[in-house]
């Protein structure tokens, strides 16, 4: 499977663990010119901005190492004109990062980390 389609499989499962989890999904693949924001949730007051990283297995490592500075800023960024274009000036913000493996076995598991970073 190439990483492409991967990525997307990943996406897709990642939305529905949210749900099961009682986030609501506000938007997917949000974009602005400053970049992409795969999945925005909400739980409550606080309003999540996701980073899905999906990997078929752990051999280049860990999914979150993806996310580096330089990506964390982009998320921001972009953050920051959703919550503009939206006016949601109220709400508590969060930056969270969901790791999802989708091995070839077809036992995909997640991991959410909450507050990966802080804008």
């Amino acid at each position: 499977m190439n990483n492409k389609i991967l990525g997307n499989k990943g996406e897709q499962e990642a939305a529905i663990y949210l749900e099961n989890h009682g986030y609501e999904i506000r938007e997917r693949n949000f974009r602005s010119k400053t970049g992409e924001i795969d999945i925005i949730v909400s739980k409550g007051k606080t309003i999540i901005f996701v980073e899905v990283k999906t990997r078929g297995s752990y051999a280049y490592g860990v999914p979150s190492e993806a996310v580096t500075i330089a990506k964390q800023r982009k998320i921001i960024r972009t953050a920051q004109a959703y919550i503009q274009s939206k006016r949601l000036y109220g709400y508590a913000y969060r930056f969270d990062v969901l790791e999802v493996l989708a091995p070839k076995s077809g036992n995909i598991s997640f991991r959410l980390l909450e507050n990966a970073f802080e804008a």
